[in-house]
C-alpha cells in the first residue's frame, strides 16, 4: 500500500527497523523524527506537526492519569512540593517524607475519585494503630494536601479536617541520661566521627540539621571568647550564638581528616543531608546498644541539664535557637541572645570538666 504524504521518507535502520521522518515544507534538508509508524493513532497528527517544522517526543505509552482521580491530584501536589524545594521553601527531608506517605495511598486508591471518603481515610489511620506516630503523620500529610488542594480551586473541602488523632505523645525522644552517655562514649572513643557527632550534639544543643553543616566557618571570637554562630536550617528558628566550650573545641581538632563541616562521611565528604547524618548517628547508637536513643533526645537531655543547673527559659531559648516563648515574646538582639547564651552554658562548666572521665 502506497502512503500519500508529501515529504514522508520511509527509511530502514542498520538495526532492521523502519522509521519514519518528514520534510518539512520549504526546508527540504531537514528531517524531523515522527517516532511512530503509519499505524499508530498519533501518526496524522505527528506527521502535520513535522510538515509544520514542528518536533514532537516521543509518544508516553504509559497508562495517561485519570484526571481528578487521587492519583492525579497526589501527582500534582507532589511535583507543587518538589517545585518548593528547589525554590528553598520547602527542606527535602519534608519532601521525602510526604512521598513515603502518599506513595501506598497512591497505589491502592490512585484509580479512584481524588475525594477520599471519610470512612477509607479512618480506615487507614486505624490500620496504623501499631505505628501511632505513623498514623498521624499519614493524616497529617493527606490534610496539607486537601488544604492545598482547596487553594488551588480543584475541591472545596478537606475530607480529612475533623479526624482524631490516635496517638497520644508521651514526651517525643528520650532524654539522654548520664548513664547514656558514658555507654556510647566507651563504644566510641575520641578521635571517631561517631564520638565528634555526640560532642557537637552536647555541646551545641543543635538539632541533626545543624550538626549536619557546622565547620569552623562559623568560629568567631567575642569578648576574649571562641563562640559558634550559625543560622538553623529549620524554619523559624533563631540565630545562635554560643561559647565553644573546650571538649568541644578539642573533639572538632581531634579529626583525622579536616573539610568544610566537622562531621565527614566515609569518603571525607560532608554529609548530603541531615537525613544521611541522623540515619549514621542511629546506627551508632544502636553499635552502642542504645536502641531507642536519638541525636534529638540529646538535644533534649541538654535541655534538662541546663534547667537542673539553674538556667532560666530564656537563656535556654537562646542556646536552643528557639525565637518564642509560650508567652509569644521574641528575643531578637544578638547581644542579648550572646549574654543569656554565654551565661546558661558556662554554668556547664562542671560538665566540661567532666566530660573526659564519663
Amino acid at each position: 500500500m502506497k502512503l500519500e504524504y508529501p515529504g514522508l521518507i520511509k527509511e530502514r535502520m542498520k538495526s532492521g527497523n523502519i522509521r519514519y521522518r518528514v520534510r518539512p515544507e520549504g526546508d527540504k534538508a531537514r528531517r524531523i523524527n515522527l517516532h511512530v509508524t503509519p499505524d499508530h493513532k498519533e501518526f496524522q497528527e505527528r506527521y502535520e506537526a513535522g510538515r509544520a517544522g514542528i518536533q514532537l517526543p516521543p509518544p508516553d505509552e504509559a497508562p495517561r492519569v485519570i484526571k481528578y482521580s487521587l492519583e492525579w491530584l497526589i501527582d500534582l501536589y507532589l511535583d507543587d512540593c518538589e517545585r518548593a524545594v528547589k525554590a528553598g521553601l520547602m527542606a527535602p527531608l519534608t519532601l521525602k517524607k510526604k512521598r513515603g506517605a502518599l506513595k501506598p495511598v497512591k497505589a491502592r486508591f490512585g484509580a479512584y475519585d481524588m475525594m477520599m471518603p471519610r470512612s477509607q481515610i479512618i480506615t487507614l489511620r486505624d490500620e496504623k494503630a501499631e505505628t501511632p506516630a505513623a498514623a498521624d503523620d499519614l493524616m497529617k500529610h493527606l490534610s496539607t494536601m486537601y488544604t492545598w488542594a482547596i487553594d488551588k480551586d480543584f475541591c472545596t473541602e478537606n475530607p480529612v479536617a475533623g479526624i482524631k488523632k490516635i496517638h497520644r505523645s508521651k514526651g517525643g525522644a528520650v532524654a539522654w541520661s548520664v548513664n547514656d552517655l558514658k555507654k556510647y562514649r566507651a563504644f566510641h572513643p575520641p578521635g571517631t566521627t561517631a564520638h565528634l557527632a555526640l560532642t557537637i550534639l552536647m555541646f551545641t544543643a543543635g538539632r541533626i540539621s545543624d550538626a549536619a553543616i557546622l565547620g569552623r566557618e562559623h568560629e568567631f571570637m567575642r569578648d576574649g571568647i571562641r563562640g559558634l554562630g550559625w543560622q538553623p536550617p529549620k524554619k523559624g528558628a533563631s540565630f545562635v550564638q554560643i561559647p565553644m566550650l573546650e571538649p568541644l573545641y578539642r573533639a572538632t581538632r581531634a579529626a583525622k581528616v579536616q573539610g568544610k563541616t566537622y562531621l565527614l562521611n566515609a569518603y571525607g565528604k560532608p554529609y548530603s543531608s541531615a537525613d544521611a547524618l541522623s540515619q549514621r548517628f542511629s546506627k551508632w547508637c544502636r553499635q552502642a546498644g542504645l536502641e531507642n536513643r536519638t541525636a534529638h533526645g540529646v538535644r533534649k537531655g541538654f535541655g534538662k541539664l541546663l534547667a537542673e543547673d539553674g538556667a532560666t527559659q530564656y537563656q535556654i531559648m537562646a542556646i536552643h535557637g528557639h525565637a518564642e516563648a509560650q508567652t509569644s515574646e521574641i528575643y531578637t538582639r544578638d547581644a542579648e541572645r550572646w549574654r543569656m547564651a554565654k551565661e546558661a552554658i558556662t554554668g556547664l562548666d562542671k560538665i566540661a570538666a567532666a566530660w573526659d572521665t564519663l
